[in-house]
């Protein structure tokens, strides 16, 4: 058995909710900010037979999609200057996948 955790940017969440559920997998959704732009994530909570991992993470990479926005400088860290809005890229999925030594569903 695993556990995976998959962060994947709010605008994804719900298509990837949906995708994962379809396939058949329990999934529990944790509302979460990330700590680089402050910015709003869904954290999924999946257990998997060893098995369907490929299957979790290819349907997490179907459906989240990395994208580039615009954000002010002054996001990136303390300036005394003026900021000026700059191009980062958001999106994707980051995805951890661990051991379960014990699952029991009561």
């Amino acid at each position: 058995m695993k556990l995976i955790f998959a962060i994947v940017n709010k605008d994804d969440s719900g298509s990837v909710s949906s995708a994962l559920t379809r396939a058949g997998f329990s999934v529990t959704k944790l509302a979460t900010t990330g700590g680089f732009l402050m910015a709003g994530n869904t954290t999924f909570l999946m257990g998997t037979d060893d098995s369907r991992v490929d299957e979790v993470i290819s349907i997490i990479e179907q459906h989240s999609k990395k994208r580039s926005q615009m954000v002010p400088s002054s996001t990136y860290g303390s300036s005394s200057y003026a900021s000026f809005p700059m191009e980062v890229t958001v999106g994707g999925a980051t995805v951890f996948v661990t051991d379960i030594e014990r699952y029991e569903k009561l």
